[in-house]
């Protein structure tokens, strides 16, 4: 599959941009490190004492990205006197995992070694997938798709520098008892699961944007590099300067495939992005010839004609179960999964509690047998609102002005908003999705019967990696929007 590419103007626009940013002088970084932990900006006047919001946003296509910002609230941001784009060389270089061909078994397996992933964190990032996203996918009728790994990098940062009532309701959540095990867990999560060569691509991106007026504490700059593989840059923020720049990196990090109008709130203290970029190729590609117009139902609306994706297999897997059908179609380095429910069944009712969707996305009869495929080619982008929904899971004390972020700045810091904005396309050669999540701080078997997964009604899907965990999830409610 074809990545997105900007044109060679664009390009050298943005390459401009980006040297922009990362010209500083020495001294800045040497300053740095005489501050005793301290970044650049972080000297602070007697008795003053500044208080910021942290804002959360993700945005998604197989891509994912996510940018967690911190803005003041109530007093206001002082001027400054040099206005312009002061952004700073990355005061941090950090370096990707090494890549590895698809077919180099040998090292992928000794990254495995290298890097264990305990059993207990697998199953709380599956939790955290159910747990979020039934709650977010309440209502509505419209198409939506999440990444929860996206939503989830973006928390454990944020919780890594959270303490007391904050750090315990994140990790409540996040389902690790304590950050050092989450520090470490989410290091070699991200080594494992990193992926980049000629066939797939799996790829966690993250970067902090300092404002240079506030201080930040160098432990949790250090912890985001080392664990999170997170660039850290220092610069005048709630500028439209900064907006472009982060924008920029957001496009740069997903190939092309999300550039998002961030807005250049005058208040910012602290940006986190972190982006998810996703690429990979079905094992069996669909024949063009046989894509195939034909209606697909809505829940509500009027019959539609899309382009239809056609296979037949004479012994494939598939579940039944209580209102549905399951059945998954392989990718190189992952897997999709479709969920089909029964007629008459809404798609969201098989999924409204954590429980519920646990079943439907791993419950059910299996059987192997003839299973007879037509997809829908879909290709659609999401935008989320995501702090009343984790609210209501329990992070209240994050979204206060007593929240203790102490870990990340001695200033008083709390969550001002979170929203994930994503896209995803399906089409005869694989899947392609990306997200950013800102944060506004083989053999055949017996045939045992016949699975008709005629997607032409509003069906649930996922986007598994290669360890199964679900890195992108959804509901098509209408291929043509």
């Amino acid at each position: 599959m074809k990545k997105h590419l900007a044109n060679a103007n664009e390009m050298k626009k943005e390459k401009k941009l980006m040297d922009a940013i990362t010209d500083v002088p020495d001294e800045m970084i040497e300053e740095a490190k005489e501050k005793g932990g301290l970044l650049p900006g972080s000297e602070k006047s007697p008795g003053k004492i500044f208080r910021y919001a942290l804002a959360f946003a993700a945005c998604l296509l197989l891509i994912a990205a996510g940018i967690f910002s911190l803005s003041r609230a109530k007093l206001g941001k002082s001027p400054t006197e040099n206005p312009r784009l002061e952004a700073a060389r990355p005061l941090m270089e950090v370096s990707m995992p090494p890549a590895r061909s698809f077919d180099d078994w040998e090292t992928a397996m000794k990254v495995r070694e290298e890097n264990p992933v305990e059993e207990s964190f697998t199953d709380s990032l599956s939790s955290f997938s159910y747990e979020t996203a039934s709650a977010l996918f309440a209502g509505g009728n419209e198409n939506i798709n999440y990444s929860p790994v996206s939503l989830y990098y973006a928390l454990a940062m944020a919780a890594t520098g959270a303490e007391g009532e904050t750090k315990e309701e994140l990790l409540s959540l996040l389902g690790v008892q304590d950050t050092e095990t989450l520090k470490e867990q989410c290091g070699n999560y991200y080594r494992r699961s990193y992926t980049e060569n000629e066939i797939s691509t799996q790829k966690i991106s993250n970067s902090l944007w300092l404002d240079t007026s506030a201080s930040w504490k160098q432990s949790f700059v250090e912890n985001a590099a080392e664990n999170f593989y997170a660039s850290v840059f220092s610069m005048e923020l709630g500028t439209e300067e900064a907006a472009q720049a982060m924008s920029h990196w957001i496009k740069e990090q997903t190939d092309g495939s999300l550039s998002p109008n961030l807005s250049s709130g005058g208040e910012t203290a602290l940006s986190l992005i972190n982006t998810v970029l996703f690429h990979d190729e079905w094992i069996d590609q669909f024949d063009e010839s046989k894509t195939k117009p034909d209606s697909f139902y809505p829940s509500e609306d009027s019959p539609v004609t899309c382009d239809f994706m056609n296979r037949t297999y004479d012994s494939h897997g598939f579940c039944v179960g209580e209102g549905y059908t399951r059945s998954s179609l392989s990718l190189k380095n992952g897997s999709m999964v479709f969920i089909l429910p029964d007629e008459g069944v809404s798609p969201r009712s098989l999924i409204d509690t954590p429980e519920k969707m646990r079943e439907t996305f791993e419950g059910g009869e299996s059987y192997y047998g003839e299973v007879v495929w037509q997809i829908p080619k879909f290709d659609f982008s999401s935008s989320l609102e995501l702090g009343d929904t984790l609210k209501a899971l329990g992070i209240t004390s994050a979204f206060e002005e007593t929240a203790d972020f102490s870990g990340i700045t001695d200033d008083t810091v709390f969550f001002s908003g979170i929203t994930q904005g994503t896209h995803i396309a399906v089409n005869e050669e694989g899947v392609d999705a990306s997200a950013f999540t800102l944060i506004d701080y083989a053999g055949a078997a017996m045939p045992q019967g016949r699975a008709d997964m005629r997607l032409t009604r509003p069906f649930l899907y996922g986007v598994t990696g290669a360890g199964g965990e679900l890195v992108f999830v959804g509901i098509c409610e209408n291929p043509v929007n």
